[in-house]
């Protein structure tokens, strides 16, 4: 079974396309995301509150 739904790889897949236009930027600073890490933590972060199927967050 998947683990992420579609939700989540549309969100990722429009996040990665700002990224790379340069147009992405982070939370509450505002600051532009160059990392494809955190665009992809962004990406998932929105499916997540869209409802989207995607794993809870990991906990250390």
């Amino acid at each position: 079974m998947a683990k992420y739904g579609k939700t989540a790889s549309k969100k990722v897949e429009k996040t990665m396309r700002e990224r790379k236009q340069g147009t992405l930027r982070s939370g509450r600073s505002g600051k532009k995301v160059t990392s494809k890490k955190q665009a992809i933590a962004i990406g998932l972060s929105e499916a997540r509150r869209a409802g989207g199927k995607v794993p809870a967050k990991s906990r250390s």
